[in-house]
C-alpha cells in the first residue's frame, strides 16, 4: 500500500476570492472533514524550494515499471487528483533530453504514495497524425506514456479539448501507449461505447468507478464535432442525460463513483453555472467525488449532498504560464464506503518550464 502523505491546506486556494468550502443548504448525512497536519517532510521526502526560473535538470534514470502494491482490504482508499497534464512543447523536450522521470521528479514520491492517482491528460501521445487547424495543437512524444506511469498515475481522463489535436490517428496512438504503460484511460475511445465506458478499480475492499466527460464552451473551434459516435473515435460529452444515466449505472456496480469533468472558462476563477449544474447532477445521480479541469486555475471546493466537488484543479504540468495558473495543488482524499471521509490540498507551484514542485512552508517563521 502506498504511504499517505498529508500536507497543509492549499495556500493557492486562499489566494482566490471564492476558495472557501461551501456547505450544502440542507444538512447531509455525511460531511467530509479537512485535516491539518504538520507540514514537515519525512526523512524520505526531499522538497525543493519552488522558484519561477527554469532549473537545470540533471539526467534522470529510467526505472522499470513496478506493479502497484496495496494492503489487505481495509475499507479505506487514499486518492490523489491533479489538473491538466500537458507533456508536449518544453516538457516533451525534457522527457527526451533529461529522462522519463524529469517532469515529475519533485512530485512523483507524493503522487505514488496514494492508493490511486488520477489526472487530466491534456494532449495526445503520438508521433503521427495531422495537427487540427486550431489555436493550440499539442502532442507529447511516445515515451510520455511511461513517464505518466512512473509518476504514479493510475487513471487519466481524455475527455478534453486537446485529445484529438492530431486527429483519430493521434488518439489511437494515445490509447495504445497508455495501455502499454498500464495506465487506464476514461472519457475517450475508438467509438462511443468505449468513450462513455467507466473504468473500475478495486482497492482495499472498495470498488471504485471512474467516468469522464467534456463540456467545452464555444470558442474558435467547435469541439462538439469531437464527440464519439457509434463508429467514430472521439470524446465523451457531458449531455445531462448521459451524465445522469452513466453515473447511476456505474453506481450499481461500484461502491463509489468518481466523475472527471472538463468544463468552465479558461483563466476564470469563478465557477460557471454550467460547471455547477453538471457537478450537482453527477452527485445527485450517485457520484461521491467530482474533479474538474479546463480553467487552468484553481477554483473553489464545495461539499454538496454528501459529496465533494473540486471545480477546477488548475494546471499540474504545463509550460509557459505565470500567476495565477502556475499556483496549483494536489487534492488528497480519503474514501470509505460512506464516500469522502476527509480531504486536503497539497500546495504546488508550476515553474515556467512546466515542471511542478511541492511548496515547502516553515510555519514558525
Amino acid at each position: 500500500m502506498k504511504k499517505t502523505i498529508l500536507t497543509v491546506l492549499s495556500l493557492s486556494l486562499c489566494l482566490l476570492s471564492a476558495c472557501q468550502v461551501v456547505n450544502a443548504d440542507q444538512p447531509v448525512p455525511h460531511t467530509p472533514t479537512i485535516q491539518f497536519v504538520d507540514p514537515t517532510p519525512t526523512a524520505t521526502q526531499t522538497l525543493v524550494p519552488a522558484n519561477t526560473s527554469t532549473p537545470t535538470l540533471p539526467p534522470s534514470p529510467e526505472p522499470s515499471l513496478m506493479p502497484t502494491l496495496t494492503s489487505p482490504a481495509s475499507g479505506q482508499v487514499t486518492l490523489m487528483a491533479v489538473g491538466d497534464i500537458m507533456l508536449g512543447r518544453t516538457i516533451g523536450e525534457i522527457i527526451l533530453s533529461e529522462g522519463l522521470t524529469a517532469p515529475f521528479q519533485f512530485t512523483a514520491e507524493t503522487l505514488s504514495s496514494a492508493d490511486i492517482t488520477v489526472g487530466n491528460l491534456e494532449c495526445p501521445i503520438t508521433d503521427g497524425g495531422i495537427a487540427e487547424e486550431k489555436t493550440y495543437a499539442f502532442r507529447a512524444p511516445l515515451p510520455a506514456g511511461k513517464s505518466i506511469a512512473l509518476a504514479g498515475f493510475d487513471v487519466v481522463s481524455l475527455a478534453n479539448n486537446h485529445t484529438l489535436d492530431y486527429g483519430a490517428p493521434g488518439l489511437e496512438d494515445t490509447l495504445d501507449t497508455l495501455s502499454t504503460s498500464q495506465v487506464a484511460f476514461v472519457g475517450a475511445g475508438l467509438d462511443a461505447s468505449q468513450a462513455y465506458a467507466p473504468v473500475y478499480r478495486e482497492i482495499n475492499g472498495l470498488r471504485l468507478a471512474f467516468l469522464a466527460f467534456a463540456d467545452i464552451p464555444p470558442t474558435d473551434y467547435d469541439y462538439t464535432l469531437w464527440e464519439a459516435g457509434e463508429r467514430k473515435p472521439g470524446i465523451a460529452w457531458a449531455h445531462e442525460a448521459r451524465v445522469r444515466d452513466s453515473v447511476s449505472q456505474a453506481k450499481e456496480n461500484a461502491d463509489l463513483v468518481i466523475v472527471l469533468v472538463h468544463n468552465g472558462y479558461e483563466i476564470a476563477q469563478r465557477v460557471s453555472d454550467g460547471q455547477q449544474r453538471i457537478a450537482h447532477l453527477a452527485i445527485d445521480s450517485g457520484a461521491s467525488l467530482v474533479i474538474g479541469s479546463h480553467p487552468h486555475v484553481l477554483q473553489r471546493l464545495e461539499t454538496y449532498n454528501g459529496g465533494l466537488i473540486a471545480y477546477s484543479m488548475g494546471n499540474f504540468v504545463f509550460d509557459n504560464f505565470l500567476f495565477p495558473p502556475n499556483y496549483s495543488a494536489i487534492l488528497s482524499v480519503v474514501l470509505t464506503k460512506d464516500g469522502v471521509e476527509s480531504y486536503e490540498m497539497i500546495d504546488v507551484i508550476v515553474q515556467l518550464n512546466g515542471v511542478p514542485q511541492i511548496m515547502e512552508y516553515d510555519l514558525e517563521n
